[in-house]
């Protein structure tokens, strides 16, 4: 090794095995080398305790806390939260299984993304650079940008809205738009202060979150009863095509594609000694709890919306909700004076809905808990855009850079709309972007199942048979999800032919992408008989993680 060059962990563990090697420790000895570059963050490495013992340690559980609940954010974002109050208006209860069944299979995933990041050392985004080629490369790039420039969207429009509420109308929507790029530029700010104190600030966003909607649900009073049935009966008595899309919507918003490539880079956050087995284990073991007490209490959230929804407004019509408003003298509303016996809800009706059947201060407390999650999940956006853009190109910008990029592509459309349409625009935008985000889905679900099971990239920690095939059968779930959604966005189209001809061309497009990387997973899972199928490589560049795989060049 010249002087001055840094040594890798993964380097160091090879290195170690090598020397002291057993017949348990060999396949770590052969893992795929990789080098990890410098992020712009995690200047700050939080230290780990020392114990002297293995038992379970609630002082290393506190030291490891932080990442998963930073990830779990993803999970409580305003889109998540309209898709949450619309299965409860739309389906009752009846939705709270699969609420639950989306949030463990997200655990799952979350679970994977994590364990790359801490036994390789390296995030996700970095893996792709070194592993994909060039073209793959850059398209997943693209992908993970779009969906983050999506939730971007979800939020400015979330965090608007949640101002309007607040000011009983007087910030108009463009100018809480607005608001988000000072708001956002100011928070950013907070991590000068110290990793730790950041992670505590975000924690502080989600128990606002807990205490405004957990208020709701005090408020409205849901069955319990009816509660529990809903969670753990996986059935949908009398549900029709509406309710079935709804169902579909719960599972691509739950699970958000740009958070595994953030949970991989958080990891790296603590002072994990690569080299020695051992501690790579025991950091798997500590972020799996915290993932899933975070993950749990995001769930508890989302159930918090859910039953009040399916408690106060499943079965009731606009004519009755609008005599309500008019006798509490709600300044919104008009927005339930209409012909329609139907009535739509999104997070601004939702609000206004509360604040008419519960009392004033149930909307304002509606509104300050949309709030906390637009400004938590639009931060923790902007970190993951930084590491996609540093992994995949090796791009190294200032924070407040990125920032401007990303908010300013969000806003430009968002803030257009607020000007000269209005806020039934901006939650057509809001049900619009769901979909996109969901499209994106496969471009991060097959890359981390990919990679972790990649025995000489992962070593022991590589992935067995039955989370191969969970994983396998939620990326296929997911898939069938967007085609599903696909059909109905394109139903919902002017008839003309080349609309119809564009989406086809972008469907072929997008399932032909999807199936190249399905084809490189399973060659890494071991399916060698796939190398003889070209595809669209040469048979030597084949991506098989093995002897012969070429280490992609990351420049840009």
């Amino acid at each position: 090794m010249e002087e001055g060059e840094e040594s890798h962990p993964i380097d160091d563990l090879s290195r170690e095995h090598a020397a002291n090697s057993s017949e348990g420790d060999q396949e770590d000895s052969n893992r795929l080398r990789l080098t990890s570059r410098p992020s712009t963050y995690f200047d700050e490495k939080i230290a780990i305790p020392k114990t002297e013992t293995t038992k379970f340690s609630f002082r290393k559980l506190w030291a490891f806390t932080g990442p998963g609940f930073l990830m779990s954010i993803a999970y409580l974002d305003p889109g998540n939260i309209e898709s949450d109050l619309r299965s409860g208006a739309l389906a009752g209860f009846k939705l709270l299984w699969l609420l639950l069944l989306a949030t463990v299979l997200g655990l799952l995933m979350q679970r994977l993304s994590a364990r790359l990041g801490v036994v390789t050392g390296m995030h996700l985004a970095e893996v792709c650079c070194r592993l994909y080629p060039r073209f793959p490369r850059i398209l997943l790039w693209v992908m993970v940008e779009i969906a983050i420039i999506g939730s971007d969207m979800q939020e400015v429009i979330g965090t608007a809205i949640a101002f309007y509420l607040l000011s009983n109308g007087r910030i108009p929507l463009w100018a809480g738009v607005l608001i988000t790029i000072a708001d956002t530029f100011t928070f950013l700010l907070l991590d000068k202060y110290g990793l730790r104190k950041l992670e505590a600030f975000f924690g502080f966003l989600i128990l606002v979150m807990a205490i405004s909607f957990g208020y709701e649900y005090v408020t409205v009073a849901p069955n319990q009863v009816d509660v529990l049935e809903g969670m753990f009966v996986p059935y949908c008595s009398h549900c029709g095509s509406r309710q079935l899309l709804q169902a579909v919507g719960v599972v691509g918003a739950v699970i958000m594609p740009h958070n595994m490539y953030l949970h991989s880079a958080l990891v790296k956050s603590r002072d994990v000694d690569r080299s020695k087995k051992a501690e790579v284990r025991e950091a798997n073991f500590y972020f799996f709890i915290e993932a899933s007490i975070a993950l749990f209490v995001s769930f508890l959230i989302n159930l918090f919306v859910v039953a009040v929804f399916a408690e106060g407004f499943y079965g009731k019509n606009s004519a009755g909700i609008y005599e309500n408003c008019k006798a509490s003298n709600n300044p919104h509303a008009d927005v339930f004076k209409t012909n329609s016996s139907e009535v739509e809800v999104d997070i601004f009706k939702g609000g206004v809905f509360l604040g008419c059947e519960f009392g004033i201060a149930a909307m304002y407390i509606w509104a300050v808990g949309i709030l906390a999650a637009g400004q938590s999940s639009t931060m923790t956006g902007t970190y993951t855009g930084q590491f996609v853009m540093e992994g995949f190109l090796d791009l190294k910008w200032e924070r407040w850079q990125r920032v401007l990029l990303t908010r300013s592509i969000a806003i430009l459309p968002t803030i257009l709309l607020a000007v000269f349409k209005g806020i039934q625009d901006l939650t057509y935008m809001n049900d619009l972007l769901n979909v996109i985000m969901s499209l994106q889905l496969p471009f991060a679900l097959i890359p981390v199942l990919t990679f972790t099971s990649a025995k000489n990239l992962m070593g022991t920690f590589v992935n067995g048979i039955a989370v191969m095939i969970a994983a396998g059968l939620l990326t296929i779930i997911v898939i069938g999800i967007n085609l599903f959604f696909v059909v109905v966005f394109i139903q919902d189209l002017p008839s003309h032919w080349a609309i119809y001809l564009a989406m086809s061309v972008l469907i072929i497009l997008y399932l032909l992408f999807v199936i190249y990387l399905a084809w490189y997973c399973l060659i890494v899972m071991g399916c060698r008989v796939l190398e003889n199928i070209p595809c669209c490589m040469k048979q030597q560049d084949i991506p098989y993680l093995g002897e012969y795989f070429p280490l992609a060049d990351c420049s840009p």
